[in-house]
């Protein structure tokens, strides 16, 4: 009897002993936006990025925002610290030329800046203002859109950019108000930036924490009962921190997350799936 066989396809290769998250990350090096103190979101991501290996790049608003932002800065060896208002022509500009002249190229952006006037954010949608509106998509949506459009050329292949969401993008929230919208928008950008830049390898996310006790999150109305709700209603009755925020971020930028791109990622602590 005589068999027939057809050669194999080479094995593909998924064990590699060095594929570790703390050396991937050796040599990237990526922007972080929307560090005003310890307790942000950006500065959870900043310093794990670091841990793992990174080299970081962070922004701080103006001066008066400078001294609480420096020492963290000193604190993750962050190698760039400049200045950004993404309202003030030219400042993002700057600030990736700046980038430009230092280290040539990137491979991530993290992006985590929102505002919303306070009269427009506590009133009812159906009475905000045009201006506040404008604002609150301006900062919280296109300027993501924007910091994407001027990182572009210095992408390198396998690239991420990530953008903060919140649940109420997808829900009604309430108090969220204004806000829900404008990251509804965020969300809907995130997937369609993913699809143009997919075929030059770069990846684009949102990443969605449950409510923290951040210097943004305090301009929500009634915030406390947010925290509250979030804290009854997830599965392990907690809140996320952002050392947990930032360890997504650090898997998102990392070569683990290459087969992904255009999602939402919620890291709530399970609040999401709760109706």
């Amino acid at each position: 009897m005589t068999s027939h066989s057809t050669p194999l396809d080479p094995l593909p290769k998924v064990w590699d002993p060095n594929d570790r998250i703390g050396d991937m990350l050796k040599g990237k090096r990526g922007l972080v936006v929307g560090v005003a103190n310890a307790q942000s979101i950006a500065f959870g991501c900043a310093a794990k990025l670091r841990a793992f290996g990174a080299e970081i790049a962070l922004t701080y608003l103006n001066d008066k925002a400078h001294p609480h932002v420096a020492p963290l800065a000193e604190q993750i060896q962050a190698d760039l610290l400049l200045p950004l208002d993404v309202t003030q022509p030219g400042q993002m500009q700057t600030v990736f030329e700046r980038i430009r002249a230092e280290w040539g190229t990137l491979d991530f952006v993290i992006h985590s800046i929102a505002f919303a006037p306070r009269a427009d954010l506590h009133g009812r949608i159906t009475d905000c203002s045009q201006d506040g509106f404008l604002q609150a998509m301006q900062v919280s949506c296109h300027s993501f859109i924007e910091m994407a459009r001027l990182a572009e050329p210095l992408l390198n292949p396998g690239s991420a950019l990530i953008t903060m969401s919140y649940y109420g993008a997808d829900k009604v929230v309430n108090h969220y108000n204004l806000m829900g919208p404008v990251k509804a928008a965020l969300e809907s950008s995130v997937r369609y930036m993913a699809h143009e830049l997919g075929e030059r390898d770069i990846r684009v996310f949102a990443v969605s924490p449950g409510p923290l006790r951040t210097r943004a999150a305090s301009g929500i109305d009634q915030f406390d009962e947010l925290i509250d709700m979030a804290v009854k209603r997830s599965p392990g009755h907690r809140l996320v921190d952002i050392a947990e925020v930032g360890r997504v971020v650090a898997f998102l930028v990392g070569g683990a997350a290459s087969g992904m791109t255009g999602d939402v990622i919620y890291v709530d602590a399970g609040l999401h799936h709760v109706a």
